[in-house]
């Protein structure tokens, strides 16, 4: 379930900001930046838990950590500064606009990579 939702969020961040920056990037450029970014770090994440190499964990604890980082400052700069964010992006207002899951989803990311980190690093 994880993954799907990051896979979901992945293509729906990723086309999301490729639309606004290709058809409207001058009306917030920050903001619409901020949502492809969105979803690369989706991307990232969704790779990272999907495959088992030996960058894969890695590459999720940064990408989701990233995303927990990016959906906490985003958040509260765009309740701070509402004119620096004219229109939302995935993170805004901790993901109200879509239903504060950005917000969960990076809490159950690192949960999971935590519980399934290898034995080895446990002790």
């Amino acid at each position: 379930m994880l993954i799907a939702l990051y896979l979901v969020f992945a293509v729906a961040a990723t086309a999301r900001g490729v639309v606004q920056i290709a058809t409207k990037f001058d009306g917030a450029p920050l903001a619409y930046a901020l949502s492809l970014f969105s979803g690369v770090v989706y991307i990232a994440a969704a790779v990272g838990l999907i495959t088992d190499r030996r960058w894969s964990r890695p590459l999720a604890w940064a990408a989701v950590g990233t995303e927990m980082a990016g959906v906490l400052i985003v958040g509260l700069l765009s309740i701070l500064d509402s004119t620096a964010f004219p229109h939302d992006t995935v993170w805004s207002r901790f993901g109200a606009g879509y239903g504060y899951v950005p917000i969960i989803l990076p809490v159950l990311g690192l949960m999971w990579l935590w519980q399934t980190r290898p034995i080895a690093a446990r002790d």
